[in-house]
């Protein structure tokens, strides 16, 4: 075969493309899983050649490693890291479940550049997979980029879309709407208090993300095949962590129990699960943005959502939420990843979950399309959307359901037969009132303030 080389391997000879940086278990790995197409997430084979460097600097301190084959590995995965790495890892997601393929994907490419950083031959088993197996590495490697994740990516994100919704909920304070609820008109809210509402939804997942962050930043390196830690430095998994934590600063640490996290992935399902709740959060909002930019004339047409490019191929001027549209496919993904997440995370068989590389996949989309339609969901519809006051008006004053703050008065039943008065002559319900009733107008107009009913009548 032309231009190729010739690499050898525990099971034999085998062509390899002949400018490419891996060998010969790689190269096996891209024949036999000719299936998706898509390779590993950026985003995990970052975390797994960082891991690689943290576990050369321990091995180094605990004179496993020479220092310099130590610095080499260390300069080779530095050198990848600059550049476009991913070029060089071509492995399917669908591969051995145990992530095998990509972490000899890793050990091999390093090996290269270091060997020839070195000038003499670097192991890609003996000393780039030095102290560690498949078993421990990719276990740790998806705790890892997904707590890199959360913490450059998806908390941010949050944050970002609190603070823009907090603002907006101060700038549309004075504006007052019909509530509802089933869909139907029910006693009237401020703005404010509906964004306010969402930003509570958020600060609180916000907060469940982070109480999980320490188990996400406890890995199982040092576990090796089966979490007994054969072959590996009795030292190596706290020089791990901490090399790591140097490298990334985030604060990793052991595992309290390597085999629990070897065999389980208890702690991505979690995290999904966390991820699911803020993709049913986003869900929620983008909904309430539909509904209040319905229209602009036969529908709510409370909002008006900023207009960002033509809604229609065929019907001319018509504009589309396209933003809350995006949000909304973006929940479904993620409550869908959680679902191959569950599933995958009951392939606990006995001493190793064997469905790691498309928990990884799906943990890691859910962490990077939250991250990104959260601050375009903040940037380009909460941000810059504006008030329909006068669609506000007409609704409140036509709204039969203020009459609810009459019930004390003069009861629901008398107060029920004047909102069906009302909705049945499409009057003010402060009119029907004032005929049916011996109030006054001055007292119902106290009474049916809808400013005043927004704080609960008092």
């Amino acid at each position: 075969m032309s231009n190729t080389r010739i690499e050898r391997d525990s099971m034999g000879e085998l062509h390899v493309p002949e400018q490419a940086l891996y060998g010969a278990q790689t190269q096996r790995a891209v024949d036999n899983f000719p299936i998706s197409h898509q390779r590993m997430p950026a985003q995990f084979i970052r975390a797994l050649i960082l891991a690689k460097a943290a576990a050369a600097k321990a091995n180094v301190e605990l004179k496993q490693l020479s220092e310099s084959q130590g610095k080499a590995i260390v300069d080779a995965a530095q050198g990848l890291l600059e550049g476009d790495f991913m070029q060089h890892f071509p492995v399917d997601i669908f591969q051995t479940g145990s992530g095998t393929s990509s972490n000899m994907n890793a050990n091999e490419v390093i090996a290269t550049l270091a060997s020839r950083l070195l000038g003499v031959p670097v192991n890609p088993n003996d000393h780039v997979n030095c102290g560690q197996s498949s078993n421990d590495i990719i276990p740790t490697t998806i705790h890892v980029s997904a707590a890199l994740g959360l913490h450059e990516q998806l908390l941010p994100a949050l944050v970002h879309l609190v603070q823009v919704i907090e603002r907006k909920a101060v700038e549309v304070h004075p504006f007052i709407k019909t509530g509802r609820t089933h869909l139907m008109d029910a006693m009237p809210v401020r703005m404010s208090q509906v964004l306010e509402g969402w930003a509570q939804q958020l600060k609180a997942n916000i907060g469940h993300l982070q109480d999980l962050l320490p188990s996400l930043q406890s890995l199982a390196q040092g576990g090796t095949a089966v979490g007994t830690g054969i072959n590996a430095h009795p030292q190596f998994a706290a020089g791990f962590s901490r090399q790591l934590s140097s490298l990334t600063q985030v604060q990793f640490t052991p595992g309290k129990n390597l085999f629990a996290l070897i065999g389980s992935q208890d702690t991505a399902v979690a995290v999904s699960g966390q991820l699911k709740a803020i993709a049913v959060t986003l869900m929620k909002i983008a909904n309430d943005l539909r509904w209040m930019n319905s229209g602009p004339l036969a529908g709510l047409g409370e909002i008006e959502l900023e207009g960002l490019q033509p809604g229609s191929s065929i019907m001319p001027g018509k504009v589309n939420p396209v933003i809350p549209e995006a949000t909304a496919m973006v929940a479904a993904q993620v409550i869908g990843n959680d679902t191959t997440i569950t599933v995958a995370g009951q392939s606990g068989n006995f001493e190793l979950n064997v469905m790691l590389p498309i928990i990884a996949q799906n943990l890691l989309s859910s962490i990077e399309l939250l991250a990104n339609s959260s601050r375009l969901l903040a940037d380009k519809a909460i941000a810059s959307f504006k008030v329909n006051e006068p669609k506000l008006k007409e609704a409140l004053s036509r709204n039969p359901i203020l009459v609810t703050a009459l019930n004390p008065i003069i009861g629901y039943q008398k107060a029920a037969e004047i909102a069906k008065t009302a909705y049945k002559q499409g009057r003010p319900v402060i009119d029907v009132a004032l005929e049916h009733t011996d109030l006054s107008r001055s007292q119902l107009e106290i009474l049916l303030d809808p400013e005043k009913l927004t704080a609960g009548g008092v």
